[in-house]
């Protein structure tokens, strides 16, 4: 399987960037036919799966066909440790990449070569569409290893012709100094780190307005519009989505285009996205709001069949791209607390918080155990500039309190710490401390 390199206008479009629907979902079957054969013929779980589910890839005759086929998900993955989810022979895989592994083994996903090549198309497309070019200076402070992050953005960003600094994570005062030293004008990074580094400008003396940065592309956790508006305010820069998760290939699945902001383009070329219940696994039709699901289309050593990410969102109509469009994710179903019997997700919170402009986006939530019940506190540091005591402290937490309780119905306790209370995360950023269990 390839990847469609032809060009068709000026600006450097993919063909299929632009073309018809009735083009796109035909090059989608053809491709899903082969992607379920090449499965199914290959990877011994898959063969079994659709074995036991009655279904052969034979039996898809049309794109809707693909609800009848069986959900991977991620305990599928670890139960295959490490190369049983290959569909090559292991010295046709160039490059692995692997989860952290925090709740069990990790998920070990392969490339090979083709693949490779067709992520860093992916990633300079999705580059290309957030308002990048050939020759911009990219600064990737995603970690590099086997976090796919790093890797996956500087690959896309040579392929379309950038100039790399690959920083990684941490070292937040050395990373101002090279932004501003070597001109960065596009930084790719998880939004929360992106707001240590904003500390980290105003800690120097340095106005973040004045930076060189002009694009954001931020991804890896879920992050609200009030963030994004918090990001661009303080960098006077476009701060836009990236959306990609290893399991199908890494970032650089689905991108935000800076001509609307309105939601992740999916490249639906090499991913074919469904929306299902995340209850029932109905599919559910487009603009209905549940979990995201993936089959793969051309990935040869890792290919992936109807993988559950979890994610919740809804699909949309394309608008800058033909392709259809995925709302932010704000929430995955795994994230959701359940508190007192209400399903309280963290981006609900975070959303209360920057409606207050005395309060950081830093913050984390406290479950904790009083009696028989479940408790949060919601531990927030004050904004910047805004250094809150005595009444004015007692007001924000007030007004915080009743905020979460009218937009979530929970209950919660509010404490404000001092600037640098809560600590900064180098990647993914920590919201939930869960106390319950522990005494």
């Amino acid at each position: 399987m390839t990847t469609m390199r032809q060009r068709t206008d000026r600006n450097g479009l993919d063909a299929i960037e632009t073309a018809s629907r009735d083009e796109i979902s035909a090059l989608q079957l053809g491709r899903l036919k082969w992607s379920l054969r090449h499965a199914y013929d290959n990877v011994p779980h898959y063969k079994a799966s659709f074995d036991a589910a009655g279904i052969h890839p034979d039996d898809l005759t049309d794109l809707s066909d693909l609800a009848r086929f069986p959900f991977t998900q991620k305990a599928d993955l670890r139960a295959n440790y490490p190369f049983g989810m290959f569909a090559v022979p292991r010295e046709q895989v160039v490059r692995i990449h692997a989860s952290s592994g925090t709740t069990g083994k990790p998920t070990v996903v392969g490339y090979t070569r083709q693949d490779i090549d067709n992520w860093a198309d992916l990633m300079a497309r999705s580059i290309r569409a957030a308002g990048g070019k050939p020759g911009d200076i990219v600064h990737v402070s995603y970690g590099y290893g086997l976090f796919t992050g790093g890797l996956g953005a500087h690959y896309g960003a040579e392929r379309l012709g950038c100039t790399v600094i690959p920083v990684s994570g941490g070292m937040t005062e050395r990373q101002v100094q090279l932004i501003e030293d070597f001109g960065a004008e596009i930084i790719m990074v998880t939004p929360s780190y992106m707001l240590a580094i904003a500390d980290e400008y105003k800690r120097q003396g340095l106005d973040p307005r004045k930076s060189p940065l002009r694009i954001g592309m931020h991804g890896a956790e879920p992050w609200t519009q009030a963030m994004r508006q918090e990001i661009e305010e303080t960098f006077d820069m476009d701060a836009l989505d990236v959306y990609g998760l290893s399991e199908v290939m890494g970032p650089g699945v689905a991108m935000e285009c800076i001509e609307t902001k309105d939601g992740l383009h999916l490249w639906e070329d090499h991913f074919y996205p469904e929306i299902v219940d995340p209850e029932t696994g109905a599919v559910l039709p487009d603009g209905e709001m549940g979990e995201l699901v993936f089959t793969s289309l051309t990935k040869e050593a890792f290919p992936i069949v109807r993988y559950r990410t979890r994610d919740l969102t809804r699909l949309l109509p394309g608008t800058a791209r033909s392709m259809r469009r995925m709302e932010k994710v704000t929430g995955r179903s795994d994230d959701m607390l359940i508190v007192r019997g209400v399903n309280v997700f963290p981006s609900q919170i975070e959303e209360q918080i920057l409606k207050d402009p005395r309060l950081s986006a830093h913050y984390v939530l406290e479950l904790s155990r009083q009696g028989r019940l479940d408790a949060m506190t919601v531990v927030v540091e004050p904004r910047a500039g805004h250094p809150l005591g005595g009444d004015a402290s007692a007001d924000a937490s007030r007004k915080l309190a009743e905020n979460v309780k009218a937009f979530t119905g929970v209950n919660a306790d509010v404490r404000l710490v001092a600037e640098d209370g809560i600590e900064r995360s180098m990647g993914k950023a920590k919201r939930v401390l869960d106390l319950r269990d522990k005494g």
